[in-house]
């Protein structure tokens, strides 16, 4: 818990200073979010085993030919995600997230891929199973969602990181969706974030591993510490790179900021690990904002 307080207080003193670093940058900020829209394809198709790299997923959402055989279906994968990640980015503010809205948004997600399927819960004797866990009985799905929105809700006095991390993992254990349920998750937690007036997160392919152990855990023991681990740092990492830019800062690689003030490259990639310094991951590669002189 009390590291849970910690990572809140410290989200909260960033958030701070990226209101007061965006005032009169709404164009900057509107060029970082377009620019990430390929690396939070990239990440959570690359999580559900895409074999789309980074420069290929660019190039998709570029409309440039790729130099080998790409499916029909990965291209809609990587397409349909995009969208998706940019009508949230626009709409969250607008409009509450309700169980509409996350048919609409699935819909949104699957169509051209399996029109059958695309917005609409799973129904009569459609079970899925990821690995070892038996999702729910369909006639669960939209009464577990219902709750776990009220809960959500209900919840508002606690950490953001908390109620992102329970309803997270409360959405992909009821695995709602016949294909889709990992995209639409990760993307229902930055339509939230950005109703709450958090940065949206990108959770890495590179903590895939980290991430499936918090559902594990979750299914074992109800717990919510990792998933809260792994949330509360993709928000700081958010934070991090966005002030980077709207405070005017040179943005120059990890290694060359070791090499320019003779630490130790491994020592300073553990602390990005850690979050402990303003470092960042942009394009899969460390980064750190310095103040211009």
């Amino acid at each position: 818990m009390a590291k849970t307080f910690n990572a809140f207080n410290k989200i909260n003193s960033l958030r701070e200073r990226y209101y007061k670093a965006s005032i009169g940058k709404d164009a900057l900020i509107k060029l970082i979010s377009e620019a990430e829209v390929s690396e939070q394809v990239y990440n959570s198709n690359a999580i559900e085993n895409s074999t789309i790299t980074l420069d290929e997923t660019e190039k998709i959402l570029s409309q440039i030919n790729l130099d080998r055989f790409i499916t029909e279906r990965e291209i809609f994968e990587t397409k349909n995600l995009a969208r998706v990640v940019s009508y949230i980015d626009k709409k969250a503010k607008e409009q509450e997230l309700t169980l509409p809205v996350v048919l609409s948004i699935h819909k949104m997600l699957i169509s051209n891929i399996n029109d059958d399927i695309a917005g609409r819960f799973r129904k009569d004797d459609e079970y899925v199973r990821v690995g070892s866990h038996i999702a729910p009985n369909p006639k669960e799905v939209v009464g577990r969602l219902e709750k776990m929105l009220v809960e959500y809700n209900g919840a508002s006095h606690e950490s953001i990181i908390k109620r992102i991390a329970k309803l997270h993992l409360t959405f992909e254990y009821t695995h709602p969706f016949i294909d889709g349920n990992g995209r639409i998750g990760r993307v229902l937690n930055n339509y939230l974030l950005i109703r709450e007036g958090f940065v949206p997160i990108n959770i890495k392919f590179i903590d895939r591993n980290k991430y499936y152990e918090a559902f594990k855990e979750f299914d074992l023991k109800g717990s919510t510490a990792i998933m809260e681990e792994i949330v509360g740092k993709a928000i700081t990492n958010s934070y991090y790179k966005r002030l980077a830019y709207l405070e005017g800062k040179k943005i120059i690689t990890l290694a060359e900021y070791a090499k320019k003030n003779k630490l130790s490259h491994s020592n300073l990639i553990n602390k990005a690990n850690r979050q402990t310094i303003e470092a960042f991951l942009e394009k899969n590669i460390w980064k750190i904002g310095i103040d211009n002189k």
